[in-house]
C-alpha cells in the first residue's frame, strides 16, 4: 500500500466531507476515495489510525497515534501491531465489516498500559488485504461519560442549581430551580443574581455572603429563598467558584435545597426536648434557659424578678385513688389555671410530677408577686372536674427574689424550694417568702442528714416506752416504743426533726429495722418477767412499705429467734399506707396478720379516714388522735366525735386507744364512753426501759 502526499491529488468537497465524518465503519470508503490518497489526511483526525498488512505488520501510523502511543511513525512502521495493541479477544473481522475491540489495551513507549476502544476493519485490495484500526484512549471516553452523567444530574436533581459568570449574571438554571423559585429559564438567564435576593434578609446579610465568596471562593448556610409569587421558604444555600488555570474566576455555581421538612422535623424535636408533652409548658431544661435569660436581662436593666416554686397538695392521693389518667387531666387543668394567673411575658414551667415553677419578670414591687401568689391559691382551690369526679386540691408556694435573695441560679432554686417546704409545713394552701433563716435551717438539716447516716453505726439510737393502760383496771398492759436520737454534739434531737429526714433520705428503712429488733427483744423479756400477754407497739413509716423496704422474712425470723409469738407486737401504721394500697403493701399487711402480729391505725380522725379502709384491711386497734382528746372537757363536739368513734369501732370488732390523756376528767369521759385503752402524760411520759419496769411493778402490785 503506497502513501502519497497531499500534493499528488487535489481535494474535492466530497473528500472533505468524508474526512469530517466519523471513521468508524466508513474507513473503507475513505481508503478508496481518490485512489487511496486520503490516507495522509488521516493525520488531521483526533482518533488514532493504524493500518497493518496480512502479517499484522504496521504499514501506516497517523499523528494522533504518535501522540497516543508515544512512538514516532518511523519507529513503528514494519513492526508487529501486537507490540502496541493487546487485543482482548474480539470477533474475527469479516471483509468490509467493523468489529469493536473488546477489552483491548494499549502499550505506550514509556511502558505504561492503558485502555483502548475503537474499531477494526478488514479491507480487500486487488492483490492483498489489510486491517485498519481506528482507536482512542478509553480514558477520554470516561471523561465524556462523566460529562454526560454530570449533565443528567444537573437536569434531574431535586436541588435547584444556577450558573453565573464572574460578574453575577445568570447563565443557566436547571429544572429544579424553576420548580423551587418559579422562574422559567427565559426569566432568569441574563439577569443579575441580586434580583433573586429574598426580602427576608437585609443588604448587610448578602454583603457578608459575597465577602466570604470573594475571600474564600465559597459560602454555605441557611437562607430564606423567595418564590416568584413572593412566598419565602427555608433553604440550604451553597455557593462555589470554578477557577481557570490562571486562578481567575470562570464560573460561580449556586445550589438551593428546600429544607422546609427538615426545619419542621427540627421544630418537633426541639419542642419535645424543651416542652412538657402533657401540659405543653416549658420543661426543666427550658425553664433553666429562661431563668438564665431572666438573670441576664435583670442585670442589663437593673430590674428584679420573682421565682416561685409550686407543689400541688394531695396530688398523690388523687393520683393513687382515681388513677394516673385522672391525675394527668388534673395536671393539665392546673397548668392552664397557672398560665391564666400570669402575663404572657412570664414563664410557667412544669419540672416534673406535680411541681411547677413561675418566673415573674420586670417586677416593680415585691408586692406584685404577692398578688400573683394569691391569685394562684384562689384559682387552684376551685373544684377540678375529672370526668364524673369533682376533686379539691390546694397549692403550696415558695417565693424568692432576684437580686434581693441571690444572683445565682442554683441558690435561687434552693431558696424557692426551701420556702415552698416551709409553706407545706405551715399547713399547705399558702405561700411563703424565702428568708435567710430558711437557708440556715436548710444547712442545719443537711448537716443533720449527714450525721444521721452514721448514727446507727455509732449506736446513738435508743428506745423509750410510754405505757398504754387498760382504762377499766388501770393496769399497764401495753407500751408504745418511741425512738430517740442522742447526737454527740447536739444532744437529744427531737423525733419531729430527724424522722422526716430519715424518710427523705431512705434511712428510715434501716432505722426501722433496728427499732423492730430492739422492741422484739424487750417484749420477749417483759412477757417472761412481768406479763405473758404484754404487747409493744412499733411505729412504721409509709416509706418502709415502699419498694419492699421491710424485710418481712428477716422480721419473722427475729420473732422466732427471741421465741416471741406475733401477738407480742403491734405494728402501728398511718392512713398513708392504706391510701397507697398497692399489692405489695396489702401482701405485707396480710403477712403480719398470718404471723399473729396485730395492726393499729394511728392518728385516726386527722386524715382522710374512710370506713372502707377499716372494712378492707384487718385493723385491730384505732388510736384516737390527741387533738380530739385534749378538748374533751371543753368541746361537746369533740366529746361526741370520740364517743362516735368508740361505738363505731366496737361495732366493727376493733379496740380503741385514746392518745394524749392528760387529766382525770378526760379519763372519766373516756371511761364512760367505753374506751378500751388510754395513753398519755396522766399515766407517764415516755421513759427508758428500767423506769418502765417500775411502772409495770407498781400496776402489777
Amino acid at each position: 500500500m503506497s502513501v502519497r502526499s497531499s500534493s499528488d491529488a487535489s481535494l474535492r468537497p466530497t473528500d472533505m466531507a468524508a474526512l469530517s465524518a466519523p471513521l468508524q465503519g466508513r474507513f473503507q470508503d475513505i481508503i478508496h476515495c481518490n485512489g487511496g490518497a486520503l490516507l495522509e489526511l488521516a493525520d488531521l483526525l483526533n482518533d488514532s489510525v493504524i493500518v497493518v498488512d496480512r502479517h499484522d505488520t504496521i504499514t501506516y501510523f497517523n499523528r494522533a497515534a504518535e501522540r497516543l502511543f508515544g512512538f514516532r511513525r518511523s519507529a513503528v512502521l514494519g513492526r508487529p501491531v501486537a507490540g502496541l495493541i493487546k487485543q482482548g479477544g474480539h470477533r474475527e473481522a469479516k471483509a468490509g465489516h467493523a468489529v469493536a475491540l473488546m477489552e483491548a489495551q494499549g502499550a505506550r513507549k514509556d511502558g505504561s498500559v492503558f485502555s483502548l476502544e475503537g474499531t477494526v476493519t478488514m479491507l480487500e485490495q486487488p492483490a492483498d488485504w489489510c486491517r485498519v484500526y481506528v482507536v482512542r484512549d478509553a480514558t477520554d471516553s470516561g471523561a465524556v461519560e462523566s460529562a454526560k452523567l454530570a449533565s443528567l444530574v444537573y437536569h434531574n436533581t431535586s436541588e435547584g442549581m444556577l450558573v453565573m459568570d464572574p460578574t453575577g449574571i445568570i447563565l443557566d438554571v436547571n429544572p429544579a430551580f424553576v420548580r423551587l423559585r418559579g422562574y422559567v429559564p427565559a426569566e432568569a438567564v441574563g439577569r443579575h443574581i441580586r434580583t433573586l435576593n429574598s426580602a427576608h434578609h437585609d443588604r448587610d446579610f448578602y454583603r457578608a455572603i459575597w465577602r466570604a465568596v470573594m475571600n474564600n471562593g465559597s459560602w454555605q448556610g441557611e437562607h430564606w429563598g423567595q418564590h416568584k409569587n413572593g412566598e419565602v421558604y427555608p433553604e440550604w444555600l451553597s455557593i462555589n467558584t470554578i477557577f481557570k488555570k490562571d486562578g481567575t474566576v470562570f464560573r460561580r455555581v449556586m445550589i438551593f435545597s428546600n429544607i422546609t421538612e427538615i426545619k419542621r422535623a427540627e421544630a418537633i424535636i426541639w419542642k419535645q426536648a424543651n416542652f412538657d408533652r402533657l401540659t405543653e409548658l416549658p420543661n426543666r431544661q427550658m425553664f433553666h434557659l429562661r431563668l438564665d435569660q431572666s438573670i441576664k436581662k435583670a442585670q442589663d436593666h437593673g430590674s428584679k424578678f420573682a421565682l416561685m416554686f409550686l407543689d400541688l397538695d394531695r396530688f398523690k392521693e388523687i393520683n393513687d385513688t382515681l388513677g394516673h389518667a385522672m391525675g394527668d387531666i388534673l395536671l393539665k387543668q392546673a397548668a392552664r389555671r397557672l398560665s391564666l394567673c400570669v402575663r404572657q411575658s412570664d414563664t410557667v414551667a412544669r419540672l416534673g410530677g406535680d411541681e411547677f415553677t413561675v418566673l415573674l419578670d420586670d417586677l416593680r414591687e415585691t408586692s406584685d408577686a404577692l398578688k400573683v401568689a394569691r391569685s394562684i391559691l384562689q384559682r387552684m382551690s376551685e373544684p377540678f372536674l375529672l370526668g364524673m369526679e369533682t376533686v379539691y386540691i390546694s397549692t403550696s408556694i415558695g417565693i424568692t427574689f432576684y437580686p434581693d435573695d441571690s444572683t445565682s441560679i442554683e441558690t435561687l432554686l434552693n431558696n424557692a424550694d426551701q420556702a415552698m417546704y416551709v409553706a407545706k409545713r405551715q399547713g399547705r394552701n399558702r405561700y411563703s417568702y424565702f428568708t435567710p433563716s430558711m437557708q440556715e435551717e436548710a444547712q442545719t438539716r443537711m448537716r443533720l442528714a449527714n450525721d444521721l447516716h452514721i448514727a446507727l453505726m455509732n449506736d446513738e439510737f435508743s428506745l423509750v416506752y410510754q405505757p398504754i393502760v387498760d382504762l377499766a383496771t388501770g393496769v399497764v398492759i401495753k407500751a408504745e416504743a418511741l425512738l430517740r436520737w442522742h447526737h454527740p454534739q447536739r444532744g437529744l434531737v427531737p423525733p419531729e426533726e430527724f424522722i422526716p429526714l430519715a424518710e427523705e433520705t431512705g434511712l428510715v428503712t434501716s432505722i426501722g429495722d433496728w427499732v423492730f429488733r430492739a422492741a422484739v427483744r424487750q417484749a420477749a423479756y417483759w412477757r417472761q418477767a412481768y406479763r405473758p400477754d404484754f404487747q409493744i407497739s412499733v411505729n412504721t413509716s409509709p416509706v418502709q412499705f415502699r419498694n419492699e423496704g421491710i424485710d418481712l422474712t428477716s422480721w419473722l425470723n427475729c420473732l422466732k429467734d427471741e421465741n416471741l409469738p406475733g401477738t407480742g407486737l403491734v405494728i402501728e401504721i398511718t392512713e398513708g399506707i392504706l391510701l397507697d394500697a398497692t399489692a405489695a403493701n396489702n401482701d405485707q399487711l396480710a403477712s403480719f396478720r398470718e404471723a399473729g402480729i396485730q395492726i393499729s391505725l394511728d392518728d385516726f380522725g386527722t386524715g382522710y379516714s374512710s370506713l372502707s379502709y377499716l372494712r378492707k384491711f384487718n385493723i385491730d386497734y384505732l388510736k384516737i388522735d390527741q387533738s380530739f382528746i385534749s378538748n374533751l372537757d371543753t368541746s361537746d363536739n369533740d366529746r361526741a366525735l370520740c364517743e362516735t368513734i368508740i361505738v363505731m369501732a366496737h361495732k366493727l370488732g376493733l379496740k380503741v386507744v385514746a392518745e394524749g390523756v392528760e387529766t382525770q376528767e378526760q379519763y372519766n369521759v373516756l371511761m364512760q364512753a367505753g374506751c378500751d385503752y388510754g395513753q398519755g402524760y396522766l399515766f407517764s411520759r415516755p421513759v427508758p426501759a428500767q423506769q418502765f419496769e417500775l411502772l409495770l411493778t407498781q400496776t402489777l402490785n
